[in-house]
């Protein structure tokens, strides 16, 4: 298992996510008047850790992988559990702090829908690309957040935590990832 690991570059990106995230924190805590983090930066920096695992979504050779005799549904299914669990435990970790990123809502919602877009996307583009079209679409509804529903719909990671068409989207977008990764695993290069 720690080949396995180690062949999916988790330590590098369990490093990099959490240093990234920390040192986000850090920044907040001692330039900013405000307790809470703004919602512009929880969803970056979100993004930021979903983007960093993404990386390990896929081994240098997923195709001697896919050979191998194990049931890999299961195990993919919880390696992006496991990176979910990550991303939530970092952030919310910070909620008795001086420096927080919240609401508690917001984060849970966006770290499932951007992990479950990011494992989307690597079913389809591969690992190295996955991080993208995800990438592009929390900043721009960040940046741009829309009113309505069918604004709430189309900038569903930059809508306030009470949002329920952002949440909606958020979990079809986790439950399509989830499933479409663990089934067919990461595209293979070409």
């Amino acid at each position: 298992m720690t080949l396995h690991l180690r062949a999916r570059r988790v330590p590098l990106a369990l490093a990099a996510s959490v240093g990234a995230a920390a040192l986000i924190w850090a920044l907040w805590l001692t330039l900013s008047k405000e307790r809470d983090a703004i919602l512009l930066l929880v969803v970056l920096t979100v993004m930021l850790m979903v983007a960093v695992l993404s990386t390990t979504l896929a081994a240098p050779d997923e195709d001697l992988e896919r050979t191998a005799a194990l049931h890999w549904p299961w195990r993919r299914a919880l390696h992006l559990l496991a990176a979910l669990a990550l991303v939530l435990v970092v952030l919310l970790a910070t909620q008795p702090t001086g420096a927080r990123f919240g609401p508690v809502a917001l984060v849970i919602r966006d770290s499932a829908g951007l992990l479950g877009l990011t494992a989307l996307c690597a079913t389809v583009a591969g690992a190295a690309r996955a991080w993208f079209v995800p990438m592009g679409w929390a900043v721009a509804a960040a940046l741009f957040p829309q009113p309505g529903t069918w604004g709430a719909l189309a900038t569903w990671a930059g809508q306030p935590h009470a949002s329920r068409p952002a949440a909606v989207v958020a979990a079809v977008l986790a439950v399509a990832g989830l499933v479409a990764y663990a089934i067919l695993g990461s595209a293979r290069r070409e």
